[in-house]
C-alpha cells in the first residue's frame, strides 16, 4: 500500500511539471513577434518592387520626369542664330498677292498694319507680324481654306524693311545706314564719318541675338588700323549697333578751365 501510494504521488509531482512547463513555453512564444519576410524598413503593406511598378504603370513621376521638372527652373538660354536667317514680315511692310486660280482675289499693296495684322478680301485681318514669307503664305492659305478649296496663293514684298545698322557716339556722323553689302565694323564707321577727334579706338558692337538678349563685344579698331589681326575684322549683321565712346581726357576736360596758368592749356594734350 505504502509503495503504491508513493508511485501515486511521484506520478502527480511529475505530470504537475510538465504542465508547468508547457504553461511557460507557450508564454515565451505568445511573447514573441510573429516573424515576416518583409524588410524591416519596408511597410508590409506595399511589397518591396511596388514602387518600380507603379513607375512603369505611369503613377509615380520617373526619374527622367523628376529631373525634367526639376530643370523646369533653370535659366532658358538663348538658341544660337540662324547661319542664314530668312526675312520675317515687319510693320509697314507691302505685301502683293496673287491667286493663280481665282484672280479676283488678287490683291496689290496689301501693307501691315502697326499692330501686325493685314485686311484681305474675304477673309478679314490676319497676324503675320514676325512670320518667314513661306509662314505667311501658309497663314493666308489657312484663312482662305474657309472660303477655297486648296487655295494656291503666290506673295511678293513689293515695299520691306532694308538692312541697317546704327552708329552712335563719337563718330562725324552718328544716324541709321542702309547695310548695302557685306561690311566690317572699320568700312561701317567709315561710312558714318569716320572717328570724331574726341573718340576712343575701342568701339562696342551690340549684336541682337533674340528678343530678350544683346551681345556685346569690345574691339580694338586702333590695332586693325596698324596691321594687326586685319584678316579677322568683325563682318556686321543687319540690326547691328557701334557705339564709339569718348577719350577719358575729354570727359576730363569738361571739368577743368581752359588755361591754367600761363600758356598752359589742356588740349595741349590731345
Amino acid at each position: 500500500m505504502k509503495t503504491t501510494t508513493l508511485v501515486r504521488t511521484l506520478f502527480r509531482t511529475l505530470s504537475l511539471a510538465m504542465l508547468a512547463g508547457a504553461f511557460c513555453a507557450g508564454a515565451v512564444f505568445a511573447a514573441r513577434p510573429t516573424a515576416t519576410n518583409n524588410p524591416t524598413n519596408t511597410p508590409t503593406s506595399v511589397p518591396p518592387n511596388a514602387a518600380t511598378a507603379s513607375a512603369a504603370n505611369g503613377n509615380t513621376p520617373s526619374a527622367s520626369a523628376t529631373a525634367q521638372d526639376g530643370s523646369s527652373t533653370d535659366v532658358v538660354h538663348p538658341v544660337p542664330g540662324q547661319r542664314n536667317p530668312r526675312y520675317r514680315i515687319c510693320r509697314d511692310d507691302v505685301l502683293n498677292l496673287t491667286f493663280p486660280i481665282a484672280p479676283e482675289f488678287d490683291q496689290e499693296q496689301v501693307t501691315v498694319m502697326p499692330d501686325g495684322y493685314v485686311s484681305l478680301q474675304g477673309v478679314g485681318s490676319v497676324y503675320v507680324l514676325g512670320l518667314t514669307v513661306p509662314e505667311t503664305v501658309d497663314a493666308l492659305k489657312k484663312a482662305y481654306s474657309a472660303i477655297m478649296r486648296d487655295p494656291i496663293i503666290d506673295l511678293d514684298l513689293r515695299d520691306f524693311q532694308k538692312p541697317f545698322f546704327v552708329a552712335l557716339g563719337q563718330v562725324g556722323k552718328p544716324g541709321q545706314y542702309d547695310l548695302r553689302y557685306d561690311m566690317t565694323v572699320m568700312q561701317a564707321i567709315a561710312v558714318a564719318g569716320g572717328f570724331a577727334p574726341t573718340a576712343k579706338t575701342q568701339v562696342f558692337l551690340f549684336h541682337q541675338i533674340s528678343p530678350t538678349t544683346v551681345e556685346v563685344k569690345k574691339l580694338n579698331i586702333k590695332d586693325v588700323m596698324n596691321g594687326k589681326g586685319a584678316n579677322e575684322q568683325v563682318h556686321m549683321s543687319p540690326g547691328d549697333t557701334i557705339v564709339v565712346p569718348e577719350k577719358t581726357i575729354t570727359n576730363f576736360r569738361k571739368y577743368v578751365p581752359y588755361s591754367v596758368g600761363a600758356g598752359y592749356y589742356p588740349s595741349a594734350l590731345l
